[in-house]
């Protein structure tokens, strides 16, 4: 256990604590939630909405879209601080797009640029329809265990014989289009990229590290178009707001840790038998619920 991640695991007894005090535990439960299922291949969007339905929540702050974004700013920060030497590479590649011959880190911002195109234009046509339609337990429960049996058949049966630097712009392109796919809640956007990395012969690494750093500009825009919601925000709504921020940074840094060290070893197979074993307790209580 490195140093950070025990000021992490610390800092996160204190804010729960915090929260409780403060009447908040909601907020600092979705947070930890929104931490721990954004990076992994089961759907955060999916779990925020199944969390407050299970449990009877009926705030409508935490029932909302804005606050399943503002969750993503979290999350948002935890990538950007983790990668961040891989961003400012990135970053010092813009100059150099043009070039005939570009370095690697040149070739992985186009990369990233050409995957994230298809799920922009699909949010900007699709979003709203989205939000109305396909925010249902049931609906969820479905795509959950779908996309778990995706996931799990690809992983078992993919070869591994490629990493990062070998991606081309076809490969960027049927990642992109697959992230299309996490607008619906149940999906899971990092499944989705992780998987069709997969297909394309990706490492688990590989597949992943991609996965983490195209989870950037989406979520970004994600909050910028929200960003007049959560700044209409006010009083006790701040600070459950910020409780559920934090908690997600802190927990997705941690997150991004373990999938990074353990990925090879342990798969995508287990996150399947979970997305499936989730799929069948929501169904059970929508049964017995009626």
């Amino acid at each position: 256990m490195t140093r950070l991640t025990t000021i992490f695991a610390v800092g996160l007894v204190i804010l729960a604590a915090i929260a409780v005090v403060l009447g908040h535990s909601a907020a600092f439960l979705m947070g930890a939630l929104q931490g721990v299922t954004e990076f992994l291949p089961i759907s955060s969007s999916g779990h925020l909405i199944l969390l407050p339905w299970l449990f009877g929540w009926q705030d409508p702050l935490l029932n909302s879209l804005t606050f399943d974004v503002a969750l993503h700013i979290g999350t948002l920060v935890a990538v950007i601080a983790y990668f961040w030497s891989d961003w400012m590479a990135l970053l010092n590649a813009v100059p150099y797009l043009a070039r005939p011959q570009q370095s690697q880190p040149a070739m992985m911002l186009w990369m990233v640029i050409i995957a994230t195109i298809p799920a922009a234009i699909a949010g900007v046509l699709f979003q709203k329809p989205i939000e109305a339609y396909f925010r249902s337990p049931l609906q969820i429960a479905v795509l959950l265990a779908v996309m778990g049996v995706v996931i799990a058949l690809i992983d078992r049966r993919s070869t591994s014989d490629r990493e990062l630097p070998s991606m081309t712009w076809r490969d960027a392109i049927w990642i992109g289009l697959a992230q299309t796919l996490a607008l619906m809640p149940g999906v899971s956007r990092s499944g989705a990229t992780m998987s069709a990395g997969r297909a394309l012969r990706l490492d688990r690494a590989a597949a992943a590290r991609f996965s983490f750093l195209l989870s950037m500009p989406i979520t970004l825009a994600a909050v910028v178009m929200k960003l007049k919601d959560l700044l209409a925000m006010h009083g006790n709504e701040i600070v459950a707001v910020v409780i559920g921020i934090v908690t997600s940074a802190m927990v997705g840094w941690l997150v991004i840790d373990l999938m990074i060290q353990w990925i090879r070893r342990i798969g995508f197979g287990w996150f399947a038998y979970y997305r499936i074993v989730m799929a069948i307790v929501v169904l059970g209580f929508w049964y017995i619920r009626g």
